[in-house]
């Protein structure tokens, strides 16, 4: 919507809304597809929407639902809009993670989770799998003038939890413990707003950021190797490569 009549604002701008559901091969593919006929430029893309600790779940394509979502969605449309980002450039992409990153590891014997299933665990992993994402990303991307750039948020007050069971009787505290402690939605966006527009940013990639400053990796995180069979695995379980 533009400015309201007689203020100061400046030029208009525009919201348009898109359906994309990210537990859906087919539907990143129809929404990446309608967005290359119809903008002819991107300058930013955030990957942060995310399912947190659900119970076991697959996808459409069959995948693991955190697995599937937070990183195999994200990757296939990160890659999809690749070549629009890069005639954009200079252009940004923010890929938001978790400090829970952590407590997760990348088990190429079982990334379907079909072995065993621990919520928290594939919630770690998928948080980590952002991040490995990231630094290969931004190791393919060198001399293209895009960055991508990964960061956490913090612990933030949004129903991305509303696979937890909180006890009726704990729920009162819960709530007034979360006013206290968490972060608000705009608070929890500020370092996703930083990577996406400071200029203090620019030329900055491959780098993990929380409360809008860097911040130091885990050697698993960092790994490589790792990060290269995960991309590898990841363009045959999206279909990029067969």
């Amino acid at each position: 919507g533009g400015p309201e009549p007689g203020s100061d604002a400046g030029e208009a701008g525009e919201l348009v809304v898109k359906e994309l559901d990210l537990a859906s091969l087919r539907s990143v593919r129809a929404f990446c597809q309608e967005m290359l006929q119809e903008e002819p430029r991107l300058d930013v893309l955030i990957n942060n929407a995310g399912i947190f600790q659900c119970p076991y779940m697959k996808t459409e394509d069959g995948f693991e639902m955190q697995f599937g979502v937070n990183h195999l969605g994200h990757f296939l449309l990160t890659n999809l809009l690749l070549g629009l980002l890069k005639s954009s450039a200079p252009s940004r992409i923010v890929v938001v993670s978790s400090k829970l990153y952590k407590y997760g590891d990348i088990n190429f014997e079982d990334l379907n989770s079909e072995q065993s299933y621990n919520k928290s665990f594939c919630y770690s992993r998928s948080k980590l799998a952002n991040i490995l994402f990231t630094r290969e990303l931004a190791r393919r991307l060198e001399g293209t003038n895009v960055t991508v750039n990964v960061l956490h948020p913090g612990i933030v007050r949004t129903n991305l939890g509303r696979h937890i069971h909180i006890p009726l009787l704990v729920k009162p505290l819960f709530n007034l413990v979360s006013w206290a402690f968490f972060k608000s939605p705009v608070e929890g966006a500020q370092t996703s707003v930083y990577l996406a527009s400071s200029p203090e940013v620019e030329g900055v990639s491959g780098k993990y950021f929380g409360d809008c400053k860097e911040e130091e990796l885990l050697p698993k995180a960092m790994d490589e190797s790792v990060a290269r069979k995960l991309w590898d695995i990841s363009e045959v379980m999206v279909g990029l490569l067969k």
